[in-house]
């Protein structure tokens, strides 16, 4: 029966991600440096939050793009943090930064329209593009030192392009988008009609100063899609709540997609987002700043060509001198040597793996040194 199944769904693979994750957790032994997922418990605050809003029967259906109180919360923050000038009703709530991505992509793309991504990029953008039936250009990053050219950028576009897609701090490489970088994007945007949508998931995970959005070119408001999650810097995972921020005429688009796929988030998460927003993540940066310099000193110890990361919890070595695919490399780094990465071959990518370091000191110490014993024997 699978002919009638969608072209579209047919065309999308299963995440190779979990794939890797899967087989080093049911290989004996193996420590996982595999998943981007906090391993932070949420702060009691929000939970109590969210247990009161319970407690108040805060169970009935919201409004369709979320709470105003929340999306007023919303509007501050990002106001008063970066800068960004949104009101509420030029913000609606996701269910994740997923949910956002699918309501700019869907809300967007029509048949055939090119979205351009810098890659190495998270699997999630490739699979929404093609469900929507649009065309993934994949724009290759890596000799650039993970950053955009005007060059590779002029070559990736044509007629039919619709949107670029910017992931900084990124998933997998952990690299920012320079001024460099913005600002090639931004010559290259305001002489199109096209959009911009920033996944800014990580903007909360930067360890030094002066990181900047592409959403801080305000004058280009009307094409910038801003995607944000509660997940990564509120250590949210399993809250599933994002949101999509937009010019308001663009907004009342973008709504539809969102109220007729998921309606609403849940009700009661909503109040404890608001207390998130005024929570401190210092703590788990500072955290992951540390494990960040213990592994790339590790991996550069080693002789492994790396870029330091700049933000979120990622590090993305190069294996090309070992000679074999990725793909290989981490199957056999599972089996023989007992860690878990993820193969840049699931990021559009060849010549790395990805290491996540969402993982306790003592995991990514055992990790490295296993790592370290297994390109010994290569």
């Amino acid at each position: 029966m699978d002919i009638f199944t969608s072209e579209h769904v047919r065309e999308v693979a299963l995440s190779g991600i979990r794939v890797y994750n899967a087989l080093a957790r049911e290989t004996p032994g193996c420590i996982p440096l595999t998943i981007g997922e906090p391993d932070f418990n949420t702060p009691d605050c929000i939970k109590n939050a969210a247990k009161a809003a319970l407690d108040n029967n805060f169970t009935h259906y919201p409004p369709n793009n979320g709470e105003e109180f929340l999306r007023q919360a919303i509007s501050d923050f990002e106001r008063e943090r970066n800068g960004f000038d949104y009101s509420p009703d030029e913000v609606v709530v996701t269910v994740g930064a997923t949910g956002a991505i699918f309501t700019a992509l869907v809300g967007i793309i029509n048949p055939g329209d090119e979205i351009i991504v810098p890659t190495p990029a998270y699997v999630l953008y490739e699979n929404v593009v093609k469900l929507c039936g649009g065309v993934f250009v994949p724009m290759d990053t890596a000799a650039d030192g993970f950053q955009i050219t005007p060059e590779r950028l002029s070559r990736a576009a044509t007629h039919r392009t619709k949107a670029i897609i910017l992931n900084s701090p990124n998933n997998p490489t952990g690299c920012i988008l320079n001024e460099e970088s913005l600002q090639a994007v931004y010559d290259f945007a305001k002489e199109r009609d096209i959009f911009v949508i920033c996944d800014d998931v990580y903007s909360q995970l930067v360890y030094d100063k002066g990181y900047k959005s592409f959403a801080a070119y305000s004058e280009l408001k009307d094409k910038i899609l801003l995607v944000q999650s509660f997940s990564k810097p509120y250590a949210m995972t399993g809250w599933r709540v994002g949101y999509l921020c937009a010019e308001k005429s663009v907004l009342q688009q973008l709504q539809k997609v969102h109220q007729n796929s998921t309606s609403s988030i849940v009700s009661f998460v909503q109040s404890a987002c608001v207390t998130a927003l005024s929570a401190d993540v210092s703590e788990m940066r500072e955290t992951y700043r540390a494990r960040r310099d213990f592994i790339y000193s590790r991996l550069t110890q080693m002789g492994f060509e790396v870029y330091r990361p700049e933000g979120a919890f990622y590090i993305f070595p190069s294996i090309e001198k070992f000679k074999m695919d990725s793909g290989t490399f981490s199957q056999r780094l599972i089996t023989e040597g007992g860690v878990g990465t993820i193969p840049s071959s699931c990021f559009g990518s060849e010549g790395f793996i990805r290491l996540s370091y969402c993982y306790s000191q003592a995991e990514l110490e055992e990790g490295l040194s296993r790592i370290e014993r297994f390109i010994g024997t290569l």
